[in-house]
């Protein structure tokens, strides 16, 4: 199946539907269902949503099944229709600012080390949803402090006022996914701009140098290696500390094609590309999404810091 993007989606121009079949290195994680339906429970109880539900997950019965969870916030609606994402879109509702108060209890139920707060892009806002961002950082740290604070937030459309709120709420991590290379941007991300993805992570570094930034890749859409190395070198460029990279999976036959899959020792190779060049961390596998093993990450948060400021973090 090839697509045309257009202004706000990506049309369908049909070839063949058939889905790739996965590779036997691509294994799903085992789920426990006793877990994971006591977070389903927590979760509906709050009105809340996670991105692993949501955006259909690969790992979710690895994560829920050790108690982690990447919630999303500002609804479940999204203002954009990016190729690979299987969030749905439309017109979202207005804003819950009560929200904050029960992402901030599931956290402290889950007692949570590291929590992971992500959203739907809200284009809809003045403020692209900063302020609740910003909101929920404050009321974790109320409820449970010393949990640590990692936000995945949109580009708010590279506005550096939207990013200042966010940022003054000072959360450990600060992630932008810049998703693909930038030959392939507008396919991948029909409504995004590459330059408000980078203004984003390099307006963060300036904004406050002592907050990590991390990023993420997808490979697997048609990007070369070398398209993926000179991104990688683009990042590190912009100061940005953690990189993740993860095999694109195609939700299902609406969305796009998985060009082909790389193997377990392509993704190593480029975990030791991403290491040589400065990169503090780099997850890089088949099954690693944007929070991955982020409380692992996390840890090593007071070795970086007291690399890099001379200073470790509170854990």
């Amino acid at each position: 199946m090839t697509y045309k993007p257009t202004r706000d989606r990506i049309d369908p121009i049909m070839i063949d539907t058939t889905p790739r079949r996965r590779p036997p290195w691509i294994q799903l994680p085992q789920k426990d269902a006793e877990t994971m339906d006591w977070l389903k429970g927590l979760m509906r109880s709050k009105s809340l949503h996670t991105v692993c539900e949501e955006a259909g997950c690969p790992n979710m019965g690895e994560c829920w099944g050790s108690g982690t969870a990447t919630f999303l916030i500002l609804g479940d609606i999204c203002t954009r229709t990016c190729g690979f994402c299987d969030v749905r879109h439309g017109k979202p509702g207005t804003v819950d600012w009560e929200e904050a108060d029960r992402v901030a209890q599931a956290v402290k139920a889950m007692n949570l080390n590291h929590a992971v707060i992500t959203s739907v892009t809200r284009d809809d806002l003045k403020d692209g949803g900063a302020t609740l961002f910003a909101m929920i950082i404050q009321k974790i740290r109320e409820g449970l402090p010393g949990c640590s604070v990692e936000v995945l937030i949109p580009d708010f459309k590279g506005k550096t006022d939207a990013l200042k709120i966010v940022m003054d709420a000072r959360p450990e991590i600060l992630n932008h996914n810049l998703e693909t290379v930038p030959r392939l941007f507008k396919l991948v991300q029909p409504q995004d701009h590459y330059e408000w993805s980078a203004a984003t992570l390099q307006n963060a570094r300036k904004m406050d140098a002592e907050v990590l930034t991390k990023s993420g890749l997808m490979v697997g859409l048609g990007e070369t290696v070398d398209e993926i190395k000179e991104v990688m070198r683009e990042l590190r460029s912009w100061d940005v500390n953690i990189l993740t990279i993860g095999q694109y999976l195609q939700p299902s036959r609406r969305h796009l094609p998985i060009d082909r899959y790389y193997t377990l020792e392509e993704f190593a190779e480029l975990k030791s590309y991403g290491e040589s060049i400065g990169f503090s961390w780099v997850e890089s596998g088949p099954l690693v999404r944007s929070s991955y093993h982020a409380a692992e990450q996390v840890r090593q948060l007071s070795i970086i810091h007291q690399s890099l400021y001379g200073k470790p973090t509170e854990d």
